[in-house]
């Protein structure tokens, strides 16, 4: 059981185009960063090997070569912002690995978006010619309502980023094998405000997986010091950040946080 960060950066990417400030021309490989994404693996009951995809970024062909991954069974969407879904077009390499069609979960919202975006793949008897396309099995969210997919409980939460309601997700499991209790993981990128409604989903989680832009204040993202004061009150064994701008240095933004906290980086493999 793992959870793999597949990228930790914000929506334009560290190093971002024409900078060059430290953290841009760093050659610390944890300041480079594509854009925020996760995998959720294990093996379930029956032996099969299982990979969740928390996002689809625009930087995932070259995550998932990166990290040799080499099946994708289901997708959970956080919400329907270009760094989080402009990579789903190629899921289409995973069907043609696997045979099959791959379930993209997601609000309907973000569904309403997805079919705008891709209409090539949601309504494909409107394609001019036949080519080359994901297949893909729109599944809708409800906040509150718990799934399960090949034995992992997944339970999405509402998240404000800013104004916007948008996902996070718990996950659990009663079947799965968890020797290093990775489980529960709270998965929640791209938030600013946790509504109290939320809260019980939190309680509990081993692993916590929460949004740290920079230092400086933003109208829909958590602060680092607000961030940590959230890990604080949700008291997991183990807090990760990720959707981190250029202003946070890998190392000097990891010696200043307290033992448990975190900058997650990219490859970055917690089991």
């Amino acid at each position: 059981m793992r959870i793999r960060f597949l990228g930790t950066g914000t929506s334009a990417g560290v190093p971002i185009i024409a900078c060059d400030c430290a953290v841009c021309r760093s050659s610390d490989p944890r300041d480079t960063r594509t854009r925020t994404s996760a995998t959720i693996e294990f093996v379930d009951s029956t032996g099969q090997e299982r990979v969740i995809l928390i996002d689809a970024s625009p930087d995932l062909r070259e995550q998932v070569l990166r990290e040799g991954i080499t099946r994708v069974d289901a997708i959970l969407i956080t919400h329907n912002h270009v760094d989080h879904v402009w990579g789903l077009d190629e899921i289409r390499r995973f069907n043609e690995i696997m045979k099959q069609p791959i379930e993209v979960w997601a609000d309907a919202h973000t569904h309403q978006s997805l079919r705008r975006v891709y209409q090539h793949i949601f309504e494909k008897e409107k394609n001019i010619q036949k080519s080359f396309i994901a297949d893909l099995v729109p599944r809708e969210l409800v906040a509150g309502e718990m799934i399960e997919l090949f034995g992992m409980k997944i339970t999405p939460m509402t998240l404000m980023h800013g104004v916007q309601e948008i996902l996070g997700f718990r996950f659990e499991s009663d079947e799965i094998q968890d020797e290093s209790q990775v489980l529960p993981i709270a998965y929640c990128t791209d938030v600013v405000e946790i509504p109290d409604s939320s809260r019980g989903y939190l309680e509990g989680v081993e692993t916590l997986v929460l949004d740290a832009l920079r230092h400086r204040p933003h109208r829909t993202h958590f602060t680092v010091a607000q961030a940590v004061e959230e890990a604080e009150r949700i008291g997991a064994s183990r807090t990760l950040f990720v959707h981190m701008t250029h202003d946070l240095a890998h190392a000097e933004t990891t010696r200043s946080l307290r033992e448990g906290i975190d900058l997650a980086y990219d490859g970055l493999i917690v089991e």
